[in-house]
């Protein structure tokens, strides 16, 4: 007894199990994360080092050398690449694809464990962190105000933004992009000091042992307990320079007597401007396995409810979210899917010429591509494009197996067969046919699965898709139509209406390709020449074809780079971030960009201050490239 028996049969087990896959499929849609592209991205693990006052050649030499030549022996490196600058060394360690972050990660802290000994004893601690494809922001929001200064909206995000936003479900962490935190700055007057034979240790020291806040106890009676707080005694400017130093002479040395103290930002260095007004950008990075779309909304939701709160004069506005992109391309690959199945539905009628006929092979669609969500949930794979183009790619294939057992059944139907003896041997008869298709399909895509590197990647996901799909619509079309035929299935009384006129036209190009067929056959030597033009063609065209990993698109902005000449001060920089700032200003104006983002020194720039970036970002109907293009002239044009 074969499977296709037991369907007809006992068609309530054929209907359950279908059932069952679409109950899997819709479990395995709510649980895929959703992507642009699969996650193709290797696994980087990065090192850092502060030593506080080095120059550039002195960390390259005593600090990024030792912890490089550690890393020299890690299994699966690709690449390493290092930056030297002053006080600061940066490692970043790319592994090959197919490498456990974690396992990668876990040897680099090992090596760096080993290095430390050969490092200076000043170095601050070494710090090592892992990232993968979706460790950067993909939504940016701006903070901006009227009335406050950059260090002020630094600590409001810090007091009220970043927590709340931190909770959402799927974020990794929050990025406060331009943040000028508070600190006590306190600038040291030689001659004073001199004059006073004190030495910048001494101020350490007395920084270190007065400014702390230590335990007071509790403060116990048979009716209460009080916890005891000793109050910090230095939290303002004033305070900081009554701060004692030392004493001499019976006189009290304070800190206000050799040395200016003020309450600024800790890195006065940093511009972060938005159409020239100053603010802080708030950047989210998701969990890996998150779905962006979901994060998105749940983090516009909470802006939305939380914009009512914040101070007269503030504004929260969404800068940049790279889900927009995401969404258009998943809808544009739904409606295309929704279009494409509607099709093929309508050309199963044409073809079969009855609306009972194509109720049968038309259920073998829903039922297998909403299955695939289950196969890509117990891979562990997402949806995005490649795989909903998978999806379309399956949809003619997926029938294939249905009509080829619907027409052997309505075959036998006609030669005067009852429906349901039709459909037990008409199935039968088919079984080993369907079964050898789709194991010939199956072994098209397999190879894609095995295939190594990027490329192996990225398609793995659409391999996988069409195969659980072709896999799916034999076992259906050999439990559901078998069972629907036998209910369905009619003897059959001739095409009508447009299905006569496929029927009709069909017919005609039979006849054609029988006459054109004796032709050939009868004079086989005509045939060579057309077949060597379109070979000799097609290697031609191919030739002429450009190659690319993926086709340009325009997303509605662009970003660029800029940098002074080396040793530029931060001063220097900024000036001429206000002057191409200046310039681009003119585009938001004329209204072909809508917001003008500059940022000195760019991001993760740290102390080298002669570079910055400029991102602009376009009005809904705008042309990112042809405005790129337009600003880079006019910025060219001044620079001449």
């Amino acid at each position: 007894m074969t499977l296709s028996d037991i369907a007809v049969r006992r068609p309530v087990i054929a209907f359950v199990a279908s059932a069952l896959i679409v109950v899997f499929g819709i479990l395995g849609i709510r649980d895929l994360p959703l992507r642009e592209l699969p996650d193709v991205d290797q696994p980087v693990v990065s090192v850092s080092a502060d030593f506080p006052g080095a120059n550039a050649e002195v960390m390259e030499n005593q600090v990024t050398q030792p912890i490089e030549g550690a890393l020299g022996g890690i299994e699966g490196i690709d690449t390493i690449r290092s930056s030297s600058e002053d006080g600061e060394s940066r490692i970043s360690i790319t592994f090959r694809l197919g490498r456990d972050l974690e396992a990668a990660a876990n040897d680099v802290r090992e090596a760096v464990a080993r290095a430390r000994r050969q490092l200076p004893p000043d170095v601050e601690e070494v710090r090592v962190t892992k990232q993968d494809s979706d460790a950067r922001p993909f939504l940016w929001y701006n903070l901006l105000s009227d009335t406050m200064t950059s260090e002020e909206l630094t600590d409001y995000a810090d007091r009220f933004l970043v927590d709340r936003f931190s909770v959402i479900d799927g974020i990794s962490q929050v990025q406060i992009g331009g943040q000028r935190r508070y600190a006590m700055r306190i600038w040291l007057d030689p001659q004073a000091m001199a004059a006073r034979q004190l030495t910048v240790a001494d101020i350490e020291n007395a920084l270190r042992t007065e400014n702390v806040e230590l335990p007071g106890g509790s403060l116990e009676t048979t009716s209460s307990q009080l916890v005891v707080r000793v109050e910090r005694l230095f939290g303002s400017e004033e305070s900081f320079r009554r701060l004692p130093i030392t004493r001499r002479d019976g006189h009290i040395i304070r800190l206000g007597e050799i040395a200016e103290v003020e309450l600024a930002a800790e890195q006065e260095r940093a511009l972060f401007r938005g159409n020239g007004q100053n603010m802080i950008g708030i950047g989210f990075i998701r969990q890996s396995r998150s779905n962006a779309v979901a994060v998105s909304d749940a983090i516009r939701a909470e802006a939305e409810r939380f914009a009512p709160q914040l101070p007269e004069g503030m504004e929260l506005l969404n800068a940049s979210d790279d889900t927009v992109f995401i969404r258009e391309s998943i809808n544009e690959v739904w409606r295309t899917l929704a279009i494409a199945a509607t099709l093929v539905v309508l050309v199963i009628y044409l073809f079969l010429g009855s609306f009972r006929a194509a109720i049968i092979p038309a259920a073998v669609v829903p039922v297998c591509l909403i299955g695939v969500f289950a196969v890509l949930a117990a891979f562990g794979f997402s949806i995005n494009i490649l795989t909903l183009l998978a999806l379309v790619l399956a949809i003619g294939l997926v029938v294939d197996d249905s009509i080829v057992v619907m027409e052997n059944i309505q075959r036998r139907v006609d030669l005067g067969e009852p429906p349901m003896l039709a459909s037990l041997h008409g199935a039968r008869q088919v079984f080993f046919a369907v079964i050898a298709t789709t194991a010939t399909l199956v072994a098209v895509f397999v190879p894609l699965v095995v295939l190594p590197g990027l490329i192996g990647r990225i398609f793995t996901e659409l391999a996988v898709a069409i195969t659980g799909a072709v896999v799916l619509s034999s076992f259906v079309a050999l439990t559901l139509s078998p069972m629907m035929s036998s209910k369905l299935v009619r003897p059959s009384t001739g095409a009508r209406g447009p299905a006569r006129w496929v029927d009709i036209g069909v017919g005609k190009l039979r006849n054609a390709y029988k006459e054109s067929l004796d032709v050939v056959l009868a004079l086989p030597w005509l045939i060579i020449p057309f077949i060597l033009a379109a070979v000799g063609g097609s290697v031609f065209l191919f030739s002429q074809l450009p190659s690319e990993l993926t086709p340009p698109e325009d997303r509605g902005n662009f970003f660029s780079r800029f940098s002074a000449a080396d040793g530029a001060s931060f001063e220097y920089t900024a000036e001429q971030a206000g002057i191409i700032e200046d310039i681009l200003m003119e585009y938001v104006e004329a209204g072909e960009l809508r917001r003008v983002l500059v940022v000195v020194p760019g991001f993760g720039g740290g102390s080298d201050f002669s570079s910055g970036i400029v991102v602009g970002t376009m009005t809904p109907w705008g042309d990112a490239g042809l405005a790129w293009r337009s600003s880079t002239r006019s910025i060219n044009a001044w620079a001449s």
